[in-house]
């Protein structure tokens, strides 16, 4: 006998709505996943700035960098074990069940951990330009711009990531395949156009470079650059192709 295939249900603002609300309530029982959403970026931003004590120019260089790679990671972790934890609980398959499609739940996720990376950016930027003195010539405004679309950004990886994990294990041994070559070919140890040629290419369709060279626009110009522009378009394109790719990739359960 085949089974039917189920028919692909449009987006619906009030399935997505009510799944981020959900999403949100869980996570206000579990003050450990907000602890380290809200207060590791800042916990490390604030060590950073004093390991270069000695030298505060150095901090001004990496710091907006890192402003935004932190809540990448951090987004990365928590989204890809929290949806994993769905599935093998069973709830993603019965949430499935009902008249909820994968867009919805996925739209769903990314609204809810959307909104946690609006306040975890906005605490990570505060802290690193009005506490930690760093100095960037242009707005601190599009610091935060460029922070949130780097924790979406880092959502969207977890969310797509965790339809290829059997266990929370497993989740976070993802990081290194997906995060750790992002960090070292981002820019952030030495300019792209010094690495070897292969490296620099394959650099360039690194979404994490284009969040680090947008970080570096803001750093030294008063106003948005065309660069800018396109960094900030770029990210956000990977943002929302990675969201269509875990929305198609989406099982219902582990195997």
């Amino acid at each position: 006998m085949t089974t039917p295939v189920s028919p692909v249900r449009p987006l619906s603002l009030s399935r997505t709505t009510a799944t981020a609300t959900r999403v949100l309530r869980q996570l206000s029982h579990d003050p450990r996943t907000l602890a380290l959403l809200m207060l590791i970026p800042c916990v490390m931003l604030f060590l950073l700035r004093y390991v270069f004590d000695g030298s505060p120019r150095t901090f001004d260089t990496i710091g907006a960098s890192l402003l935004g790679i932190f809540p990448l990671i951090t987004m990365f972790l928590v989204t890809s074990i929290a949806t994993l934890r769905e599935r093998t609980s069973g709830t993603l398959e019965r949430l499935l069940a009902m008249p909820l499609g994968k867009g919805d739940l996925i739209a769903g996720y990314a609204l809810a951990f959307g909104a946690l990376a609006i306040v975890q950016s906005a605490l990570a930027t505060g802290l690193a330009v009005w506490l930690l003195g760093l100095d960037v010539t242009g707005s601190p405004w599009l610091l935060l711009l460029v922070a949130l679309l780097d924790a979406l950004l880092g959502t969207a990886l977890g969310l797509f990531v965790s339809a290829f994990a059997a266990s929370e294990f497993q989740a976070v041994q993802f990081m290194p395949a997906v995060i750790f070559p992002q960090l070292l070919l981002c820019g952030l140890f030495t300019p792209r156009d010094t690495m070897h040629p292969a490296l620099e290419a394959f650099s360039d369709v690194l979404p994490m470079s284009y969040a680090v060279d947008g970080m570096n626009e803001v750093l030294r110009h008063t106003d948005p650059t065309p660069v800018f522009v396109r960094d900030v378009l770029i990210v956000a394109a990977c943002a929302l192709l990675v969201l269509a790719l875990g929305a198609a990739t989406l099982k219902r359960r582990t195997a």
